[in-house]
């Protein structure tokens, strides 16, 4: 049982309910607690980011007994023109409520049978756009973010684990990369093969920082790990005249194409 339920019940104040005592944010702070046993650390990071950013700001100063299935409905619709974070929200809302009616702080699910937006499908390049992506990276040699983006498109792996990896992972004369638990989808220690290219990728890393930093793509001269790579995505694209292509979809389709 939630620290928060236990307090009510040890609570002696006549006319103290849970409903009073439990607040939006108090439903954020037990869910994350409940959900450290099944999710992993980064995942937990960027569910708390999807809090703060989004959640709390609209919800937040309101009891979780009083949040309607308009208040939700007007959250997704303010998020409509990213609906796959729309369908998030939706989705981590849902979850959230689900438990809270699991704890008896509130009866029903009023994230329940509200329609989620069509997300947008993986988008395929040719050879052709391909290359010419491929050839913008390349003409920014002393850019991270463009390296970043190479030995993500060439692992496969997602963002997180491409901008929190650390040297101490990479075994570059063996050609392998281990990820730690607490990176792996899996949740247990994977080691990942590298193609030449991967490699080639991180060994231009290495000379454009050769201090000893802890992250492998580190804002210049300074250990702090590259925290976001979509500025220069953005422009990227620009470049290359490609529309409608993620980050995401360059995680899934490229690997192979561009290992070969």
């Amino acid at each position: 049982m939630p620290k928060l339920t236990q307090q009510f019940f040890e609570s002696s104040a006549e006319d103290t309910t849970i409903e009073d005592l439990a607040s939006m944010e108090d439903l954020v702070k037990n869910y994350i607690e409940y959900q450290r046993c099944y999710k992993r650390p980064q995942t937990l990071q960027e569910d708390q980011k999807l809090i703060q950013d989004i959640i709390l700001p609209a919800l937040g100063l309101k009891c979780v007994i009083d949040i309607t299935r308009e208040d939700i409905e007007t959250l997704h619709k303010k998020l409509e023109k990213t609906p796959h974070q729309a369908n998030r929200v939706l989705s981590f809302l849902g979850k959230m409520f689900s438990l809270s009616v699991l704890w008896l702080w509130r009866e029903g699910n009023p994230a329940i049978g509200i329609e989620r937006y069509p997300e947008q499908r993986e988008r395929h390049l040719d050879k052709k756009e391909l290359d010419q992506l491929w050839d913008v990276f390349s003409s920014h040699p002393e850019n991270l973010a463009a390296h970043a983006l190479k030995f993500l498109a060439l692992t496969g792996a997602r963002k997180s684990e491409v901008l929190q990896a650390t040297w101490d992972q990479f075994d570059l004369e063996q050609g392998i990369w281990t990820k730690p638990s607490s990176l792996a989808e899996q949740q247990k220690k994977e080691d990942i093969p590298l193609s030449e290219k991967a490699i080639e990728v991180l060994q231009s890393v290495k000379k454009l920082n050769p201090y000893q930093t802890l992250y492998v793509f580190t804002n210049q001269n300074e250990d702090n790990l590259l925290r976001e790579i979509k500025i220069f995505w953005k422009t990227a694209l620009e470049k290359a005249k490609l529309n409608g292509f993620r980050i995401h979809d360059l995680r899934h389709i490229c690997a192979s194409q561009l290992a070969s």
